[in-house]
């Protein structure tokens, strides 16, 4: 089985004012199928553009 492993790094506006884990629920529906058939792990940076 080949290496299923994606990072990325996401800044949009949107994000303020949600926790880490509406963030990364907004992030994997954004993904949808991918995340089922073609990302087995992903390293998510999700931030605001205040926060870097």
């Amino acid at each position: 089985m080949s290496s299923r492993v994606a990072a990325m790094r996401i800044v949009p506006a949107r994000f303020s004012g949600k926790n880490a884990t509406a963030r990364h629920r907004m992030i994997y529906s954004a993904l949808g199928e991918m995340m089922k058939r073609e990302i087995h792990a992903l390293n998510i940076q999700a931030n605001t553009p205040d926060e870097i």
